[in-house]
């Protein structure tokens, strides 16, 4: 009969040989070097290059699509940045000018697009970067699905991918709030209702995503102004490291 301590000796030999499989024991210190002797290199060889193909160009779009997203990231940041600097996150009914029921995040909306110096240009490349990341991380997950690089030895790194763009499906959330107009609203009351109707704890999630259950105060804007600006960001860039540190150290799976 198996003893506690065999037990664990095997679950640690299973888990020790997993990892070993996926991650074998090389000299990851060269991969740092910018000068090598021989052929070793920087970055490791694509299997275009260790097999000399030369019929692979059409795959080549396919896989720039991790690129592509990695750079509407770094342009979401800027523009999000000088976005930031105007942008009041209160979306608190109050009583305009105009004799009309406003709130100041849609009001320093406004005057960021009519009113400061390429404002209506930053705004659109932080919208329309925002449209191109998400499409571009989507057809990267096809990418990898329909060719097969899910499997061994990038499972890890597969279900990185899968929390990364339920991450920049949230990105696309939190920033189809901020504006606090009518639209907004209209997806606010949509989450805050999936959220009621979660199990357990709907009414609890409700509260802290909102700020309350029973009507959509304007509370909800800074609470997700800080999901966007500051939670999201630094969860997101974490697994982005990760998950580029991974495809560093087992290459590109490119198809054979």
């Amino acid at each position: 009969m198996a003893t506690t301590g065999d037990i664990r000796k095997d679950t640690g030999r299973t888990v020790f040989g997993w990892i070993k499989s996926r991650f074998p024991t090389v000299p990851y210190a060269d991969l740092t070097r910018v000068v090598v002797e021989t052929d070793q290199r920087q970055l490791p060889r694509s299997h275009a290059e260790k097999y000399e193909l030369k019929t692979i160009w059409y795959w080549y779009p396919l896989y720039c699509l991790g690129g592509i997203s990695f750079i509407a990231f770094i342009v979401l940041t800027i523009t999000g940045i000088l976005l930031g600097f105007f942008y009041i996150p209160d979306g608190r009914l109050e009583l305009g000018a105009s004799g009309d029921l406003t709130n100041p995040a849609w009001r320093s909306m406004l005057t960021i697009m009519n009113d400061i110096p390429f404002g209506f240009i930053i705004r659109g490349m932080h919208h329309w970067a925002a449209h191109i990341m998400i499409a571009a991380v989507f057809l990267h997950m096809c990418r990898v699905y329909f060719t097969g690089a899910y499997k061994k030895p990038r499972e890890l790194n597969w279900l990185l991918g899968v929390l990364l763009i339920l991450i920049t499906i949230m990105f696309g959330y939190s920033g189809y709030l901020l504006p606090a107009n009518a639209v907004s609203e209209g997806a606010a009351n949509i989450l805050i209702n999936m959220s009621r109707a979660s199990p357990v704890i709907g009414d609890q999630l409700a509260t802290l995503l909102f700020g309350d259950i029973s009507t959509l105060s304007g509370r909800y804007i800074l609470r997700w102004y800080w999901i966007d600006v500051f939670i999201l960001p630094l969860v997101g860039t974490a697994l982005m490291v990760l998950h580029m540190g991974l495809v560093w150290l087992q290459g590109v799976a490119e198809p054979h």
